[in-house]
């Protein structure tokens, strides 16, 4: 029996058994594949590509993503390029928009459909990286016999979840290999990487949201979440990463009703990372005016009295 035919029955073995889909992400993933989507994990067709035009549509309406997300990718592929790897950026429906990969292996990520264009969400291909990462808005590594597709089990990929400024998923970030040594403990490595990587983009892409606003960053070791509010000169929060607005309680995604910041730091179940990020600004502006409160204010781009007010929940002393 062909390694293709015992794929197949294994999947079709994993997804009849009861309750399997309840105790394995992988399973519930093959799960939606098969009976969700009604596709065929012995599949032959290739991978679906849209057509230029459309490319170019979608690549317009993710214009400001891209353009945050190109140096990213560039630095990404510095990286693990050697390896055999490519990069690739998708919008939230899985296509692909971008991609980075050494010339010698453009045939080959061409065969595999790993092409600007290419469909790879879960509807179209079953479990992969990018469609079941879009799927589940988290993190995955879906490792050659993981994948639903037989014929897609040649490849490891390792993908994260890109979030907008509002909260809302607008991409996907994915590393592709196909070299056979390629071991799982390597893909761990790598998907720390594009964890990394994707949470940069969200980062940058959130502050090119807000361009008049004061940024707070909360200190965090998780690496999966960006956790940033964006404060007008009045205090006033105006947006929130989703990282964010999960800490804080805020609605899942869209704007945000006006509220004080003050209000999100006095909670007590808040992250103490925001209250210590704001003390480290007020700091470092009163010591770069020389503790003129007034001119760390303007630095600062707020008023002299909404300084003071922070001060003094803050705790600093000034002059």
């Amino acid at each position: 029996m062909c390694s293709d035919s015992r794929h197949v029955e294994r999947v079709v073995e994993v997804t009849s058994h009861p309750g399997a889909a309840a105790r394995s992400r992988l399973a519930a993933s093959w799960r939606r594949s098969l009976d969700h989507h009604g596709l065929d994990p012995g599949q032959k067709r290739g991978v679906q590509r849209i057509t230029e035009q459309a490319l170019a549509e979608r690549r317009g309406q993710s214009e400001a993503m891209m353009l945050v997300a190109a140096p990213k990718l560039d630095a990404l592929f510095q990286l693990v390029g050697s390896s055999g790897c490519g990069v690739l950026l998708t919008d939230a429906k899985g296509v692909v928009l971008d991609l980075r990969t050494s010339k010698s292996d453009v045939p080959t990520f061409e065969a595999w459909g790993l092409a600007p264009g290419s469909d790879w969400s879960e509807a179209s291909e079953g479990t992969n990286g990018i469609g079941t990462c879009i799927a589940e808005g988290r993190r995955v590594i879906i490792h050659r016999d993981e994948h639903f597709h037989a014929r897609n089990t040649g490849m490891s990929c390792m993908d994260a979840p890109i979030f907008g400024p509002e909260g809302e998923l607008i991409g996907a970030l994915d590393v592709s290999s196909a070299r056979a040594e390629q071991t799982e403990a390597f893909n761990q490595l790598i998907a720390a990487m594009v964890a990394q990587t994707a949470r940069q983009i969200e980062t940058d892409n959130f502050r090119a949201a807000f361009p008049g606003a004061r940024i707070i960053v909360a200190n965090t070791d998780d690496s999966e979440a960006a956790m940033l509010l964006a404060v007008d000169q009045d205090d006033l929060v105006l947006g929130a990463t989703r990282g964010a607005r999960k800490a804080f309680g805020l609605n899942h995604a869209g704007p945000i009703a006006s509220l004080p910041a003050s209000d999100l730091f006095g909670r007590e179940d808040g992250p103490t990372g925001f209250e210590k990020a704001e003390r480290a600004a007020v700091n470092r502006a009163l010591s770069r005016a020389n503790g003129n409160v007034s001119e760390a204010a303007r630095n600062l781009g707020i008023g002299r009295a909404t300084l003071y007010r922070h001060m003094k929940r803050l705790g600093i002393g000034g002059n």
